[in-house]
């Protein structure tokens, strides 16, 4: 089940289209996904555990089933375009609409997946559901400022032609506000970090030859005007002024935004009680505890000189 409101940022049935006709070229730029599977890899192992049943959600390739081999027993693997699927232990799945059952799971990764949803507060809350208590949850999403300079040479392209322009580059999450994202949805030990990327092209329309080859072309949810020979050129004209290195090639940003979170479960560590504390901070520094009342450097009761 597939919805539009008012409210979606992303056409949800344009981008699994967009999946679907890029399912014999994305491999042709797995060079990213490639980077965010070594990265989830050694966030397993921090662990120090292995995995009965896990999920990766969303971001299918044979390289998820490679990588994960080692370290979970059962794997399940998502997309939301059957296109990109092989048989076997895969599923097509839209990530707004989960179809598994509570605490189906005691892992659940999602690379480069859940930045075209919707509804990201309520993803999490359905993929914390689908994990066994104190299992462990990581996603790697596009985020911040990723394809900053795009976004700019296009607003700017358009509107030297138009005289007003249309969003052409879709709105990205915020690393900051992931750690809330997951408290709020459930999860425990919450963690958001940022790592970024510079990509490197020849020139503009070799980065939308990319972005087409891995199925990420914007997807809004509402009609668009379309864009223009003229403004195109525009954009690859402000692109190599604005960003290119001495060399003549250009930067793409990206932000790859992580997240990590646990199901909640009692062995887990818990924040002491305000005033639990048995030992003071004068004690575990050996030096002397003094009162409010008191003045560094001087006695209780005293006053400075005065000349």
């Amino acid at each position: 089940m597939m919805s539009n409101t008012p409210q979606s940022v992303f056409n949800r049935q344009h981008v699994r289209s967009r999946r679907s006709r890029a399912s014999s070229s994305y491999q042709q730029v797995e060079f990213i996904k490639s980077r965010v599977l070594e990265d989830i890899e050694d966030r397993i192992l921090s662990t120090g555990r292995k995995f009965s049943r896990a999920l990766c959600l969303g971001g299918y390739s044979e390289a998820v089933e490679t990588m994960m081999a080692p370290y979970c027993e059962t794997l399940i693997t998502t997309d939301f375009s059957a296109s990109r699927l092989q048989a076997g232990q895969s599923v097509a799945v839209d990530e707004e609409w989960l179809p598994f059952a509570e605490h189906s799971f005691d892992l659940i990764i999602s690379p480069l997946a859940l930045h075209w949803v919707n509804d990201l507060p309520g993803t999490l809350i359905q993929i914390r559901h689908c994990l066994k208590p104190d299992g462990f949850f990581i996603a790697a999403m596009p985020g911040g400022a990723s394809l900053h300079e795009l976004r700019q040479v296009m607003l700017q392209a358009e509107t030297d032609i138009r005289g007003g322009a249309d969003m052409r580059v879709s709105p990205f999450a915020d690393a900051l506000d992931m750690s809330g994202l997951l408290q709020r949805a459930g999860f425990t030990l919450p963690v958001s970090d940022r790592d970024r990327l510079t990509i490197r092209y020849d020139n503009i329309f070799k980065l939308f030859q990319d972005l087409q080859n891995a199925g990420e072309t914007h997807a809004p949810d509402g009609q668009r005007n379309p864009l223009s020979q003229r403004i195109l050129m525009r954009a690859a004209e402000l692109y190599q002024s604005e960003f290119a290195d001495a060399d003549g090639r250009i930067r793409a940003t990206l932000d790859l935004v992580w997240m990590t979170g646990w199901s909640p479960h009692d062995s887990q560590p818990k924040p002491k009680r305000p005033g639990s504390a048995r030992a003071s901070l004068a004690e575990a520094l050996g030096t002397k505890e003094r009162s409010a009342g008191e003045t560094t450097g001087r006695l209780k009761g005293t006053e400075p000189k005065k000349d």
